[in-house]
């Protein structure tokens, strides 16, 4: 592999005695993982019931390491949200996190989506997660996988850091900036990011760090906590942020990752170590079963109740201005969505719908106004209204379980390929489902694999009629 020499000459100053190993690591695969979503079950429990070689990932509890050859991302399993592939190196960022249901989270840079999936397994459906995305095309993406993980609780959005910044004063509990970076720590996997790399970007990128970081920390919370991350070895991208940060931020204290990262006396063991900044992280490659990282936790001083006056007059007027709107009805809206649903859906109305022209989305109950933001995905997509009736959406099936729905069909895994792939299937009996299921099969009916929902299908006379979106066919 040819590495950018202008990176190699700083990267043996960095290094010293241990840049011939980081070097002769290039030559190795790069990792791979994948990291089961809460969401679904116990983590361990489901680990051990999947049809691939995994090993733990030590700093994180619900992620694994994982063989590519086996394609795990080729599985119905990976289409039913059941995990989501991701770098084990990666998964580091929300273990500092720490997030907690009830919570208020953003993810501010957050496509494609691994932080904001692994953020939204910890809060277990309870709280607020907003993530949100500048690139429109990658935001798109992002709320792809947001739906497949079955996420209830997120606004997925499109916008710049400045704007979020105006709109969310001291919002936020905890704040996750997975910082647009030059990339050098995915140079074994991505040869684009290796073409592109120059010093030049690694200065672009640093300026552009340091705005992004300005615009988090206006919508933290006093109290809340500040988790900064790349995927480059640059110090200007790394410690030298987190130093010029602090040094304009007095109000911040740097925490030391040792004592808030889980097992983090075996990481250490496995090559986790101090930046050149004390209390910051490193990956290495040559150190970690994991690509490059660096990652900082920084908390905000004071108490949540200690805004400040400006940010106070901000929140009063946004207010002030959202009360002069029409409020939605949401107990109209509630008991419509509980006749048109209740012979598919044998749960409870959600609370606080609401309608985007014929959609209908469950707004997180945490979520203050949505005027005024570029939106992705309000929410729970619940369905959409099509004349005087009902069709649900994707995004609920795959917040469900079969035990949410009157009607469900357990498929094997050759009609989850055909169904993943749009084709119609005939309901057939078997150990999965009995000549009585087969028969009371009726109306819209959940298609699940090995118990996990893969989407909806309508079922007339045991014929399972597709209607998995068109745009997310696959052909295993």
């Amino acid at each position: 592999m040819d590495l950018p020499q202008a990176f190699l000459d700083r990267i043996q100053t960095q290094l010293g005695s241990e840049y011939e190993a980081f070097v002769a690591s290039y030559a190795e695969s790069p990792s791979y993982g994948l990291r089961i979503n809460p969401l679904k079950g116990a983590p361990a429990a489901i680990a051990s019931e999947l049809p691939f070689v995994l090993s733990p990932v030590t700093w994180t509890p619900e992620g694994y390491h994982a063989d590519p050859a086996e394609h795990p991302g080729r599985h119905p399993l990976h289409e039913a949200g059941v995990y989501y592939i991701q770098d084990p190196s990666a998964m580091s960022v929300v273990s500092l996190l720490d997030p907690k249901p009830g919570e208020s989270i953003l993810d501010l840079c957050a496509a494609p989506g691994g932080k904001s999936t692994q953020i939204a397994g910890c809060m277990a459906g309870q709280g607020l997660l907003v993530s949100n995305e500048i690139i429109p095309t990658r935001a798109r993406i992002l709320s792809q996988n947001i739906e497949r993980m079955g996420i209830t609780n997120a606004i997925v959005c499109n916008e710049d850091p400045d704007h979020m910044a105006e709109l969310f004063p001291q919002f936020f509990d905890k704040i996750v900036v997975d910082a647009p970076c030059s990339g050098e720590g995915m140079f074994r996997k991505d040869a684009t990011a290796i073409r592109e790399w120059s010093p030049g970007q690694v200065t672009m990128c640093a300026s552009r760090q340091h705005m992004i970081l300005s615009c988090a920390e206006q919508m933290l919370k006093p109290g809340g906590i500040l988790v900064y991350s790349t995927c480059t070895f640059a110090p200007a991208e790394d410690e030298e942020q987190i130093r010029v940060f602090l040094a304009e931020h007095p109000d911040y204290v740097l925490e030391d990752w040792k004592e808030y990262l889980p097992n983090a006396i075996d990481a250490a063991e496995e090559g986790i170590q101090y930046g050149s900044l004390p209390g910051t992280m490193r990956l290495w490659p040559h150190k970690t079963r994991g690509e490059g990282h660096f990652v900082a936790r920084l908390r905000k001083t004071g108490t949540p109740g200690d805004q400040s006056e400006i940010s106070h007059r901000k929140l009063q007027k946004k207010q002030k201005k959202n009360n002069r709107r029409k409020q939605p009805d949401y107990s109209e809206l509630s008991e419509w969505w509980k006749a048109n649903l209740q012979q598919t859906i044998s749960q409870p109305s959600p609370a606080r719908l609401q309608y985007f022209g014929e959609e209908i989305y469950q707004i997180p109950q945490d979520m203050r106004s949505l005027q005024g933001i570029r939106i992705l995905r309000a929410g729970l997509h619940l369905g959409t209204r099509k004349k005087n009736r009902l069709e649900p959406a994707h995004a609920l099936a795959k917040s469900l379980t079969p035990q949410n729905v009157n009607s469900h069909y357990s498929c094997s895994i050759e009609e989850a390929t055909r169904y993943l792939h749009g084709e119609t299937l005939q309901a057939v009996p078997s150990v999965r489902n009995s000549e009585t299921a087969i028969q009371s099969l009726h109306g819209w009916t959940l298609i699940c694999y090995e118990g996990y929902p893969l989407g909806w299908a309508k079922a007339s006379q045991g014929i399972l009629k597709n209607h998995y979106p068109k745009g997310l066919r696959i052909k295993f």
